[in-house]
């Protein structure tokens, strides 16, 4: 999973403080009410503790809390206005899971107009943009808008919020996205991102194209192209197709094509270099990676779905693996769910050659959530002297009522990376919420 400190956006308590509070401050001077409304406030506290003894015998007992925070003003013509925040911070109460005892960052923090009309909207402040190619979190401003015959564009421009690595990253970056639809048949769209570096030259010059296919009611097609103007070259094609020629069967299949220099141009984390701690290509090689797959599903009666289904994986440079084998699963929902499935991969080294099994359930008993979860991967020859690889989880949770939540996981694992790992999680969730009604701009 990844961790926390490598996705801090380098913003210090009191660069935190004074977004925060400049956000704030617009967002109640422009949801002073002027005209009827609704003003609501509401917002979610989670207190996480993650619990571990790591491969030097320290005790890891990091302490989160995650806070989210909604302020809505919503007119009776239809338009609004909003401001979203979200932060979380970290303490350790034992040995250090990174390089300090504490940690904070700022998830997002905008002030968001929506319009009665066309489908209008203006962000402002910290947001995550995913429009087209782009899907970066920003320091900055963004609108869209429809218009006639089914146009509808959008742009953002401001200051790429760069994850904490030595690479040297753009410090502006803008973009935009040009769509035509007919909202029960399709969507298509075009949309371009660039980045400038300190000296003005070129970063990052990406283009695309995304569509949703929806001729009829059994079909629907998605997917997405985005190419590197810098490399000259395809990063990314990946397209996938839903058919449904009976309420109880459905067939898919979905394609993708990577390749690694061009997707991977300018990297900005440094959680892409795990890939070769595990065996994957290194992201910065001129490796090229092709996926084909199918599957079909059929619900023979209510409440049970079997599943079959198919992947390639096809590596330019470490060649082929082929993933098959099936799953069912019997749920009842807001009651009980259980499922098995079993797979095997197919591939060139020894690490992609194994036999994949999962069996899990879940129960809802009033207002208690209980569940297990097993995994086991059977390796042909072993690896770094583990044969079977297994995780083995259980997880309990209490609704004490709508606002105030418990849980609890404990997970035993065993891998040829990580032997004999325990990992335990408490989080207690809290919501809030107010509301109150204006009437021409009087309480």
């Amino acid at each position: 999973m990844k961790k926390h400190q490598h996705t801090r956006s380098g913003c210090t308590p009191q660069k935190i403080l004074t977004l925060c509070g400049g956000c704030l401050t617009a967002a109640l001077i422009f949801s002073a009410p002027s005209m009827a409304s609704d003003v609501s406030f509401s917002g979610e506290s989670s207190t996480i503790l993650r619990m571990k003894t790591n491969l030097e015998k320290k005790d890891i007992y990091p302490l989160y809390e995650y806070l989210r925070l909604n302020l809505n003003d919503n007119r009776d013509d239809g338009s609004g206005v909003a401001f979203y925040l979200g932060t979380w911070g970290r303490l350790d109460l034992a040995d250090k899971s990174t390089d300090k005892y504490s940690d904070a960052d700022l998830q997002y923090a905008y002030l968001s107009y929506r319009s009665a009309k066309n489908n209008l909207a203006v962000n402002f402040g910290r947001q995550f943009i995913s429009e087209g190619v782009a899907a970066e979190k920003v320091d900055g401003l963004y609108l869209r808008s429809d218009f006639a015959a089914g146009f509808g564009a959008s742009a953002f421009f401001g200051k790429a919020v760069m994850t904490e690595t030595d690479a040297k990253g753009g410090n502006f970056v803008y973009g935009t996205r040009i769509s035509q639809s007919m909202p029960k048949y399709y969507s298509v769209g075009i949309s371009a991102l660039k980045s400038e570096d300190s000296d003005k030259q070129r970063y990052r010059e990406e283009e695309g194209i995304d569509l949703w296919l929806h001729p009829v009611k059994q079909v629907e097609l998605t997917g997405r192209s985005s190419y590197n103007s810098i490399t000259e070259g395809w990063m990314e094609h990946a397209y996938s197709l839903g058919i449904t020629p009976l309420e109880d069967i459905k067939f898919g299949a979905d394609f993708s094509n990577i390749n690694y220099n061009d997707y991977f141009y300018n990297v900005t984390t440094n959680a892409l270099k795990l890939a070769t701690v595990f065996g994957l290509p290194n992201p910065n090689s001129n490796e090229e990676l092709l996926t084909a797959g199918v599957f079909v599903s059929a619900t023979p009666i209510k409440n049970l779905t079997i599943t079959a289904d198919y992947k390639n994986y096809s590596y330019q440079l470490a060649g082929d693996a082929n993933y098959f084998g099936g799953k069912i699963s019997y749920s009842i929902p807001g009651s009980y769910s259980a499922g098995f499935s079993g797979h095997r991969m197919e591939g060139n080294s020894d690490r992609l050659r194994y036999y994949e099994y999962r069996l899990y359930a879940a129960k809802k008993i009033g207002h208690a959530d209980i569940s297990v979860d097993f995994m086991n991967v059977g390796y042909d020859k072993k690896i770094n002297d583990v044969k079977n690889s297994y995780a083995a989880t259980a997880s309990a949770g209490y609704e004490f009522s709508r606002k105030l939540k418990v849980g609890a996981d404990l997970e035993y694992s065993k891998s040829p990376d990580f032997d004999n790992e325990v990992r335990g999680l408490l989080k207690l969730t809290y919501a809030f919420d107010t509301k109150k009604a204006n009437k021409g701009g009087k309480e």
